[in-house]
């Protein structure tokens, strides 16, 4: 039964089912946290599909300008559809991964948007909202240690340059 997931259990669930995300809203620029976000994901052995309609290619991959497009082009391919767009923007994406039978609609940290949210969860699909999926990623399967995000070092002091 699809729902508004609330508990780090289900978080968990959702990320160990899926393998299969299309990041809609993923940037090309390496200093956004979508592309960080993608690069973890792949690292974790998670299939990335950007979304971004002012992108050819992200990441090596090919970049589709919406989740129909891409629905097209890999038909049933997309399981969890990972939203890096501002909330009013949302509705018209949640509609999108109804229509090509996504299981989940994730939106990232900042991103809420209720209505489209019942509305997901009414057709069928869970939703996750106001989370990052490479920081739940992280928390479960213990990645806060990768990329420097961790590095032992705990100080309120400045670093000084060597």
């Amino acid at each position: 039964m699809a729902k508004l997931i609330q508990s780090a259990s289900e978080r968990l669930e959702i990320l160990s089912r899926y393998r299969h995300i299309a990041m809609v809203g993923l940037s090309g620029n390496p200093f956004r946290p979508s592309h960080f976000a993608a690069i973890y994901m792949l690292a974790e052995g998670y299939d990335i599909m950007p979304v971004n309609p002012r992108e050819q290619e992200i990441l090596g991959h090919a970049c589709y300008p919406s989740l129909t497009s891409l629905n097209e082009a890999q038909p049933g391919c997309v399981e969890i559809v990972d939203i890096f767009r501002n909330p009013a923007d949302v509705p018209p994406i949640v509609e999108e991964a109804i229509a090509i039978g996504a299981k989940v609609v994730w939106m990232q940290l900042g991103v809420i948007n209720e209505q489209a949210a019942r509305r997901a969860v009414e057709a069928g699909l869970d939703v996750v909202m106001d989370r990052c999926v490479k920081i739940e990623h992280a928390r479960f399967f213990g990645g806060l240690n990768l990329i420097g995000l961790n590095t032992g070092v705990i100080s309120a002091r400045r670093l000084q340059k060597i």
